[in-house]
């Protein structure tokens, strides 16, 4: 096989523990239509979704009176000012593992459907910025997940074949954007009753000391 010489993660569920707080964001924006979303609902409908997709099916789900446009904006300026005072931890052994490959000299992207302000101010709070020689965002594509064009533009902007590049998701639409684009693809998710719908994954793994030691025991890197 091919050693992997580049590193694509997904940022929401994957690296970081956001979920929760996506979670508390549309429901302060859904109160003002008398509706409450229940955590396990959002996790299985709504995480992983790019914000556009959400709020569309939000407001037909709900009836809501703002104009898409209107509650896309809404949640993006909330998630901002909440993102200013809100702390959201690493998911576990995120800072271990890419540590170890930080000091295997393996080049990591990031690749999100979040937009580029949210992923700023994620970095900043938690000192990510150092690990990551790319960043694709939301802000740099025309098409989200499960389209492949945030996983193409980061290959191509790594500079490796994409046999030799691996990426990390946790969620079905993150999933199908890296198998859209070619790539192989590692699942990591904790929650192992949502692995049976991520079984198109080359491996799954509920934590990424898992991940790291199933690589470095194959030899991947």
């Amino acid at each position: 096989m091919t050693k992997f010489k580049a590193l694509l993660f997904d940022l929401d569920g994957t690296l970081i523990d956001s979920e929760h707080f996506h979670y508390r964001v549309w429901n302060e924006i859904l109160a003002e239509s008398a509706v409450q979303l229940q955590y396990s609902d959002f996790l299985k409908n709504f995480a992983g979704v790019p914000l556009p997709g959400n709020a569309k099916r939000l407001k037909e789900l709900y009836e809501i009176e703002s104009p898409l446009e209107a509650l896309i904006l809404q949640k993006e300026e909330l998630t901002n000012e909440r993102l200013k005072t809100s702390t959201i931890e690493l998911m576990p052994y995120v800072e271990e593992t890419l540590d170890f490959f930080f000091s295997k000299g393996i080049a990591m992207a990031l690749v999100t459907a979040s937009k580029r302000t949210d992923v700023d101010e994620v970095f900043r709070k938690n000192g990510l910025n150092k690990y990551f020689n790319l960043l694709v965002t939301r802000s740099d594509v025309t098409k989200s997940k499960p389209d492949p064009e945030s996983y193409n533009l980061a290959v191509q902007g790594i500079g490796f074949q994409k046999s030799e590049c691996l990426v990390f998701e946790d969620t079905v639409n993150g999933l199908m954007a890296a198998k859209n684009a070619e790539l192989t693809c590692f699942a990591i998710q904790g929650d192992e009753e949502s692995h049976a719908k991520l079984a198109s994954a080359d491996q799954i793994f509920t934590d990424f000391r898992a991940a790291q030691a199933y690589i470095i025991a194959n030899e991947l890197i």
